[in-house]
């Protein structure tokens, strides 16, 4: 949720990137609103011998960009003045006007030019290339965190798309190979790229591109191809995830074992997250004491009958009957704290040498 200051905050930004983009014009209305009627109020004499009103100045300026003027100037300088104003006024105050006040009023139209004025208002932001379900994933937990986001997406039909505008992401719809797509996005401002679209070849195209243009970005790569991701790894510096890769070490113990609710790799070693209800074995023991003997980090810990977790128990905290702990441990220590609370036997992990696919 979007509070009221950081709106505001945003706002404020867009409005400076704005004026940035249009100082052209905002020096040229300045000097025509501002400076011109004061050069008629001094060389212009009314039939009455008095000097032009300035309101009466102002006007004549304003009406002459429409080429109606509301004096009768007998004044060279004036006259000159009276010829160059309209056409100078229409080819360049009132398209910019036009444009600027368009691009203000409309923020939420989300076309190319509102998507490049808003990205030069980011700095330290990140680019996500690929409005799918990871890439909506990957925006909704970076906004979670307070960080500017910008997305691009190829597909006017992608499926989050809709979204994403609804939530007032900036979203531009392009083609991200092509060669104004990521100038747009400010990339040579930004702190990071994430290429989550489902087209290995082209999230590599994108981040050897966003390197070029900012060497010192970080570059996130989703990738299908499973022996690309180490390749990619050493050889491009960047992090290189495949989904497969990610999901599988979830999915198949899941299906062994529904208390594990979350598996991930380190190097070699498979470590998982489980639920411990303190039965046998545990009751006794401090936190501490199932760290040192079983390698199991106590993430939270919930007293029995307590509607609520305490996460990061101390190490000095003894675990009574009925307490319910999440534990992260390497699986091969997961195995034995289950023997040794008296549960079934964990299946064996035996890793052999995968065959990429």
């Amino acid at each position: 949720m979007v509070t009221l200051r950081r709106r505001l905050e945003m706002n404020a930004r867009y409005l400076g990137a704005l004026l940035r983009r249009f100082r052209t014009t905002v020096l040229m209305a300045v000097l025509l609103f501002g400076l011109m009627p004061l050069v008629y109020r001094v060389r212009h004499v009314m039939p009455d011998g008095h000097p032009v009103s300035l309101g009466k100045a102002l006007r004549h300026v304003y009406f002459l960009l429409y080429g109606q003027p509301s004096l009768d100037v007998d004044d060279n300088l004036l006259m000159l003045f009276d010829m160059i104003i309209p056409p100078v006024g229409i080819a360049v105050l009132v398209d910019g006007v036009v444009r600027f006040a368009y691009l203000f009023f409309a923020k939420h139209r989300q076309d190319k030019e509102w998507f490049e004025v808003i990205a030069e208002a980011f700095k330290g932001h990140v680019v996500v290339c690929g409005a799918g379900r990871v890439g909506y994933r990957v925006v909704a937990q970076l906004r979670a965190l307070g960080k500017d986001v910008v997305v691009v997406e190829k597909r006017e039909e992608a499926t989050f798309v809709a979204v994403l505008r609804d939530e007032q992401v900036p979203l531009l719809i392009d083609d991200i190979r092509s060669p104004q797509c990521l100038p747009r996005t400010n990339v040579k401002k930004a702190a990071a790229i994430v290429c989550a679209t489902d087209d290995d070849l082209a999230n590599l195209n994108i981040a050897l591109d966003a390197r070029r243009m900012n060497p010192d970005i970080r570059v996130v790569i989703r990738l299908f191809d499973d022996d690309l991701v180490a390749k990619v790894r050493d050889t491009f510096k960047a992090e290189a995830l495949s989904s497969s890769s990610l999901a599988a070490p979830a999915m198949a113990l899941a299906a062994l074992d529904p208390r594990i609710i979350h598996s991930f790799r380190i190097g070699t070693h498979l470590m998982v997250v489980s639920v411990f209800e303190a039965r046998d074995g545990l009751p006794g023991m401090t936190i501490s004491d199932v760290r040192d003997r079983f390698g199991g980090l106590a993430l939270s810990m919930r007293g029995k009958g307590d509607s609520s977790e305490k996460l990061h128990p101390t190490g000095q905290t003894r675990i009574a009957p009925g307490d319910v702990l999440t534990l992260q441990a390497e699986y091969e220590d997961y195995r034995k704290l289950r023997v040794f609370t008296q549960e079934p036997e964990a299946p064996v992990y035996a890793p052999r040498t995968e065959v990429m696919v």
